[in-house]
């Protein structure tokens, strides 16, 4: 199925992606659960193979030592290997955490689904820390927790806050204790201190969004010129090409080189090209708080990693804008455009 979309459902505005079925927008995360058909469960189970090299009548199983499988309960799927001290983390127990903020009024159901085939499940909830940037540039805050059931992957909490005008998504890890941001290996149960844990990351929401609108204000304030800014894209995406570049263009500032240097932007292959043209024909390019700016050109980034690579990533796009390559590549063009500017 398109962008590796299993199952999902979705309330209130309409994802950007277009997928899933749309639902009442005042389902408990219960009720999401269901609709998004994620009530299911998952069970470790040992791993056998066959005593011999091939099959016939006469071959026994035995027992893989420490080798088990997750396997989904409903349809007997294989999810994923694993070894011993791996503890699976059920559906219903992310939901029931959503629970707890739901009730008190913190946050609202909007989204939930399921990724690759039931290997990873996620549900996207609404906070209320919106702000507004020049022009009526409008981000919404979400939270987005992830749950995986493949090993070596972890139980993940993030802040995504999402540009309204062209449903950008701006993905960013929530601090917890110092590290970089709230994970939970599947190496203890989802018990009472997990759970703690995790609401101290999301009780920081409200001041990681204080933070990210902060930000944002610098980069939509802070002018960029289009060199600079080609010389940002460059970064991302060819990060030796541009190493060259300008070791090629220092040559010629101290006379050790001739001759005319090829334009940069001639230098940039398709992906870094599609940004540029983004940064005057994306959706909200020519607002106050992007024309010309560093919000702008980090937007012209998430524009296309979130909208333009569909075909590039064999429809799996949604998981690549929220936790693959294309995730990796926003939180970069975060990173450096805030240097850029300050």
């Amino acid at each position: 199925m398109a962008h590796q979309v299993e199952t999902m459902a979705w309330a209130s505005e309409k994802p950007w992606h277009g997928l899933g079925v749309e639902v009442d927008a005042n389902l408990t995360p219960l009720q999401m659960q269901e609709a998004a058909q994620l009530d299911w469960t998952v069970s470790k189970r040992p791993s056998y193979t066959l005593d011999a090299p091939e099959w016939s009548e006469d071959v026994g199983i035995i027992q893989a030592e420490n080798t088990f499988h997750i396997v989904r309960d409903s349809d007997n799927r294989i999810l994923s290997h694993c070894g011993r001290d791996y503890v699976p983390i059920q559906n219903e127990d992310v939901f029931k955490f959503f629970k707890r903020f739901t009730e008190a009024g913190h946050m609202t159901m909007e989204t939930a689904g399921s990724l690759k085939d039931g290997g990873e499940i996620w549900g996207l909830a609404k906070i209320s820390e919106d702000f507004e940037l020049a022009g009526d540039d409008l981000i919404k805050g979400y939270l987005l927790i992830n749950q995986p059931h493949i090993v070596g992957r972890s139980m993940t909490i993030k802040l995504t806050p999402i540009r309204v005008v062209c449903n950008n998504t701006l993905t960013m890890a929530l601090q917890h204790s110092g590290t970089a941001s709230f994970r939970m290996p599947h190496v203890k149960e989802f018990g009472d201190d997990v759970i703690q844990a995790a609401e101290e990351a999301l009780g920081l929401s409200a001041t990681a969004m204080t933070e990210f609108r902060n930000n944002s204000t610098l980069l939509s304030k802070a002018k960029a010129k289009h060199s600079d800014v080609l010389d940002y894209v460059g970064e991302i995406y060819q990060p030796l090409m541009i190493a060259e570049y300008r070791k090629e263009q220092q040559l010629r500032e101290e006379g050790k080189a001739i001759g005319m240097q090829e334009p940069l932007k001639e230098k940039l292959n398709k992906f870094p090209s599609l940004v540029v043209d983004a940064l005057d024909q994306s959706p909200g390019a020519n607002l106050k708080s992007a024309k010309g700016t560093w919000w702008g050109a980090l937007n012209a980034v998430t524009y296309v990693e979130d909208h333009l690579r569909e075909s590039q990533t064999e429809g799996n796009a949604l998981h690549s804008a929220w936790f693959g390559a294309a995730a990796n590549r926003k939180s970069k063009a975060l990173e450096l455009a805030l240097q850029r500017a300050a």
